[in-house]
């Protein structure tokens, strides 16, 4: 095998498969495998539903093909697992999708194949925990008869500036040659470059503690958003005066969700603590951050109860129920947390989302879309995610849906200036 003719088999095909499957497919010839034949059907017609990839861009990869039948890998020599690796209820890592893929990867591996993992882990995860199944099943010992590498997803949904090919990405292999091999393959296709990483743990931990080093500065900022509310001081306010020196940085209070900054934590914290030690700041930060929809849940309560405004019979919407903007991903949303702390509160609840879809929003959470217009207007409102279209909105737009006296806006997001809501009438709040 050469890197040249090498094909290659993606197995998984969501928000980091697809890009990925897409960028190889415009130059060699790929597999892109999911368990989903609905997805695999919507692809093969042209249609990606995360609104990741564009229809011109799926045609534009002629060497793709897509299919949800695992013998269609056999004639793949390398194998890219970029499969979710969620939490469990006890905040604790779910490696069953992570296992289930190198199962299937397993099954048709050969001599000679390479099996790299893009899915985030803890630093060890890929040869303690997937390289023994795919030893086992496929009856090939590491490093003699396969190899396999590390190269971790930075895939940022809905950005559709910093995509796949403009950010660098960090490679690693299983030996000094393969290692070479993976950066190759990656140069081929990533144009911002690519970092080599001595070792796969050492890839493993690189990408784990950029989320954390996110998670820790955001928590930061939430914890200062809460100190100054009961000072009467505003955030922004504060935060953009403190921006004026040069390395101050740019961080903003909100609620952490998604698959990434809400969750790889949690990956690093368990292997830290199977090594005995117990991380303080760490699990400090992720308790602020999980704390955050409840506080501005119950501060809306707080608003409503100060200003008159009756808890029981009046409606609060909540604008934007995806777990950042301009995305249509729901994993770990915490506004769907927000709306269970305000259902504790007996509040009444209208979801709205342009991005969000109805039937897998009501699948995943037993919610369901509602309709917010001047005609359907709500008492309160809840401005939960930034997407351009509640950015675009101006004061009076906003006081058309939510006209009544005394009436309660919070600006999670910080998207309005907050002096012209308040001339509008409304009672603000924002982190």
């Amino acid at each position: 095998m050469t890197l040249e003719d090498a094909r290659v088999g993606v197995v998984g095909l969501g928000y980091v498969g697809l890009p990925l499957a897409v960028e190889f497919g415009r130059s060699r010839e790929v597999v892109g495998f999911d368990t989903n034949r609905e997805r695999v059907a919507q692809l093969e017609s042209g249609y990606d539903v995360t609104r990741e990839v564009a229809g011109a861009s799926l045609a534009g990869a002629r060497f793709l093909s897509f299919s949800a039948d695992a013998a269609d890998l056999e004639q793949c020599s390398i194998l890219i697992v970029t499969v979710p690796t969620p939490i469990d209820g006890a905040n604790r890592p779910d490696l069953r999708p992570l296992l289930k893929a190198t199962e299937t990867v397993a099954s048709v591996l050969k001599a000679g194949d390479i099996v790299i993992y893009e899915s985030t882990v803890y630093p060890g995860c890929t040869e303690e925990q997937c390289v023994p199944v795919l030893e086992a099943i496929s009856g090939l010992q590491y490093n003699k008869d396969f190899f396999c590498g590390y190269s971790p997803e930075r895939v940022n949904p809905g950005d559709k500036i910093n995509t796949l090919t403009r950010i660098k990405k960090i490679t690693s292999g299983s030996t000094p040659e393969v290692a070479k091999i993976i950066d190759n393959l990656y140069s081929s296709i990533i144009l911002a470059g690519t970092y080599p990483a001595s070792a796969i743990r050492v890839a493993e931990a690189a990408k784990v503690i950029e989320n954390a080093q996110r998670d820790l500065n955001i928590a930061f900022v939430n914890e200062l958003s809460v100190i100054f509310e009961r000072l009467g001081i505003d955030t922004i306010e504060v935060l953009e005066a403190a921006g004026s020196k040069w390395n101050f940085l740019p961080y903003r209070p909100g609620m952490v969700g998604g698959h990434c900054i809400g969750v790889d934590p949690y990956y690093l914290t368990h292997k830290a603590e199977e090594m005995g030690y117990h991380p303080q700041v760490i699990l400090a930060g992720r308790r602020i951050n999980d704390n955050m929809a409840r506080y501005v849940a119950r501060k809306v309560v707080q608003m409503m109860l100060s200003h008159k405004q009756p808890i029981l019979g009046n409606r609060v919407g909540i604008l934007g129920v995806t777990f950042k903007e301009n995305c249509p991903d729901i994993r770990n949303s915490k506004v769907v947390d927000l709306i269970a702390e305000l259902h504790r509160w007996n509040v009444e609840t209208v979801v709205v989302d342009p991005w969000c879809d109805s039937d897998e929003l009501y699948r995943e959470t037993g919610l369901r879309l509602g309709s917010i217009s001047a005609a359907e207007p709500v008492d309160a409102l809840v401005v939960a995610v930034g997407h351009n279209e509640y950015r675009s909105m101006s004061p009076s737009q906003l006081r058309e849906i939510c006209p009544g006296d005394g009436a309660v806006l919070a600006d999670v997001k910080s998207l309005y200036n907050r002096h012209l809501l308040a001339e509008a009438g409304f009672n603000v709040f924002r982190l």
